[in-house]
């Protein structure tokens, strides 16, 4: 678990009093972070708030790891703050992308972090669950995630689309057809990333598929060129940003377009002065968006 993430939580709530308050503080939503109070006291083995109709109090255990919460917090907190200094003394970039961005738009925002012979850009491909939570917690300067995704204790820039396609098996009905149709994809299995990794953006898939006529099983894979290789294999079909004709054995399907095109979107630490690298990947992602 992000332990320095959950311990704020635990002494925001201690010093508002109230986890409506806390969650303003913090500038998130009350659910996730009386979830994450709970988590960290699952962890611990020990409940630290009580949660009374009045609001939040302290229990015995709470007062007494309240004054260590509050130390290991603020070291973190100033172990962040060297950290950025140290890095930008030194002239290191640190972004993330989310595993599902196109090779094409992962290096071209590379290059534009690249600002000079000095600068060195330092890039983690993950999943956005995963990359929100480097950029909360100092490991990335920002990232480039999937929407829809939780994003509180991050800023987010706008949202902005990149073009995908359903691929299938290059001998499967659908690419036959004059006119596919998602139906026709029904003996085939959906090779997919793990929900994990973006539960909103999985369930939102999903949501599609069946408001679409299909309803199927769900492979996960680690990444897009796994799903490719379960594609080419003859038994699933996937959505992905691979060029048409990139791939021996699969063909691509033009299917509701904007409905399936993957939504992107950067985000970066509130605290944290990263204005000109947000500008410059988000010239990028709109130069390559989705016409």
């Amino acid at each position: 678990m992000d332990l320095i993430r959950h311990l704020r939580f635990f002494v925001t709530v201690a010093e508002e009093g109230h986890f409506g308050r806390a969650a303003a503080t913090l500038n998130m939503t009350q659910p996730p972070l009386s979830q994450g109070l709970r988590r960290l006291e699952q962890h611990i083995g020990t409940d630290l708030i009580h949660r009374t109709q009045q609001g939040a109090v302290l229990t015995t255990a709470g007062a007494a790891l309240l004054p260590r919460a509050r130390l290991l917090v603020d070291d973190s907190e100033r172990f962040l703050a060297e950290a950025e200094r140290v890095s930008e003394a030194r002239g290191v970039v640190r972004w993330g992308a989310t595993a599902a961005l196109p090779d094409r738009m992962l290096t071209a925002c590379a290059a534009a972090l690249r600002t000079g012979p000095d600068v060195t850009v330092s890039t983690e491909v993950a999943a956005s669950v995963d990359l929100v939570a480097a950029v909360r917690s100092g490991m990335c300067d920002l990232a480039v995630v999937e929407h829809p995704a939780l994003l509180d204790g991050v800023e987010a820039g706008p949202v902005t689309k990149a073009p995908r396609w359903v691929v299938v098996p290059a001998g499967h009905r659908s690419a036959r057809a004059e006119r596919p149709r998602f139906p026709m994809l029904s003996d085939l299995s959906f090779a997919t990333p793990p929900r994990a990794g973006n539960p909103a953006a999985f369930d939102a898939t999903q949501d599609i598929l069946r408001e679409r006529g299909l309803d199927v099983g769900a492979t996960t894979v680690p990444d897009d060129r796994t799903a490719l290789a379960a594609v080419a294999a003859g038994t699933h079909f996937g959505i992905s940003t691979a060029s048409p004709g990139s791939v021996p054995g699969v063909a691509w399907l033009t299917l509701a377009p904007d409905a399936i095109a993957l939504r992107v979107r950067i985000v970066w630490r509130p605290s944290v002065d990263v204005a000109r690298h947000v500008a410059a990947i988000d010239r990028v992602l709109f130069r390559e968006r989705a016409k």
